[in-house]
């Protein structure tokens, strides 16, 4: 077993190279393709602004996803508290020195990327209570006071998101806590407990939504009932993405998104102007791609010796498949639209950089199975 760890430890780049997980590059790769014709498609069929500046990203970040899955799997354990205590101080910097655009203050601008930090805390936070669980035994993981600390680092970050205000980055940071605290093996009850305390908070947090996130819900209740103002993206969306029959109508020839009566369609609604241009198939085929993702990411954690690493890959599976499902279930209508990008394709270079962050760390997890952490 020492011999075995230790010829990891010594990895050339070759074999980092030759030890990837295939499969799962190749539906990043193939997802990025998807991403620049969409948005040449969002551009009205010109190399504009949006599609240079996708297209630089995704290349740059790209390169993000090779350095974070060539470094060792003990690194991302022994940086993983850093790195959340990090994005924390960037999230309170967000309040003080923030950009503010369309009345949420979500941005810091750093000249080169107006970056936000709330998309990294999903990956910090995921790597923050793996490593916490890493080093807790089982037998301690439903004492009371072990559940105070994650709660805790869940919490911070979750208010601080909302307050921007954005509910909807701040459920997902939410589910992807969760989701670890879960895995780790905490029991049932404690989720009921948690859950009665929030219906019970129910009424007061609905007094603190803003105007606009109220509407959404009762739009997502009854998308009729302001067709001109809160209902006429998702009503849109469902046209578009209804027009597009079995095999679209074709690229760059989407009445909806050409005519614009598809607002947001290069960031939240990428995936209603992919719908109605390749209709049902060319969906179906998007969703697959996100589906075998997920499954390599678990196939990872099931290779994986470690609670950190079996953990991470877990829980990002997860929280990656959650991140599709509440995107496209916001453009069909299925949820209240919360703005939440759909990973790789939307355009969004702080989105991007996370997922292929997480991405990353996930590969190093493949390419790492047999070392130890220390």
């Amino acid at each position: 077993m020492l011999k075995r760890g230790s010829i990891q430890s010594h990895l050339n780049l070759k074999d980092k190279i030759l030890a990837m997980d295939f499969v799962l590059l190749s539906c990043i790769i193939i997802l990025g393709l998807i991403s620049f014709f969409a948005m040449y498609s969002t551009d009205g069929g010109e190399f504009a602004y949006h599609t240079k500046s996708h297209i630089v990203r995704f290349f740059v970040f790209f390169l993000l996803f090779f350095a974070a899955s060539f470094l060792k799997t003990n690194f991302w354990y022994t940086t993983s508290i850093p790195v959340y205590i990090g994005i924390l101080i960037l999230l309170i910097l967000v309040k003080y020195f923030g950009l503010t655009s369309s009345g949420s203050q979500r941005w810091l601008d750093l000249y080169f990327l107006n970056l936000q930090p709330s998309e990294l805390m999903k990956i910090g936070l995921i790597l923050f209570l793996a490593n916490y669980y890493h080093r807790i035994s089982a037998g301690d993981v439903n004492r009371i006071r072990f559940l105070f600390k994650p709660l805790v680092a869940l919490i911070i970050p979750f208010i601080l998101v909302v307050t921007q205000p954005d509910l909807g980055t701040a459920f997902l940071i939410g589910v992807g806590g969760f989701i670890v605290i879960w895995l780790a093996g905490v029991k049932m009850k404690y989720f009921a407990y948690f859950g009665l305390i929030l219906v019970s908070l129910m009424p007061i947090a609905i007094s603190f939504l803003k105007p606009y996130q109220k509407s959404r819900i009762l739009t997502f209740l009854d998308p009729s009932r302001d067709p001109l103002g809160a209902g006429y993206q998702i009503t849109q969306s469902k046209i578009a993405i209804g027009s597009g029959g079995f095999f679209g109508k074709g690229f760059l020839n989407g009445s909806q998104s050409y005519l614009d009566y598809l607002p947001e369609k290069h960031t939240d609604f990428i995936f209603t102007l992919f719908s109605e241009e390749f209709g049902f198939f060319g969906s179906s085929t998007v969703l697959a791609l996100y589906v075998v993702m997920t499954m390599r990411i678990v196939s990872i954690g099931n290779m994986v010796r470690d609670t950190f690493s079996k953990l991470y890959c877990y829980t990002f599976a997860t929280a990656f498949f959650v991140y599709v499902a509440v995107n496209m279930g916001m453009v069909l209508g299925l949820i209240p639209i919360v703005g939440a990008p759909l990973p790789i394709l939307s355009y969004g270079g702080s989105s991007m950089m996370a997922m292929m962050l997480g991405l990353g760390i996930a590969m190093s997890c493949k390419i790492h199975k047999d070392q130890s952490i220390n």
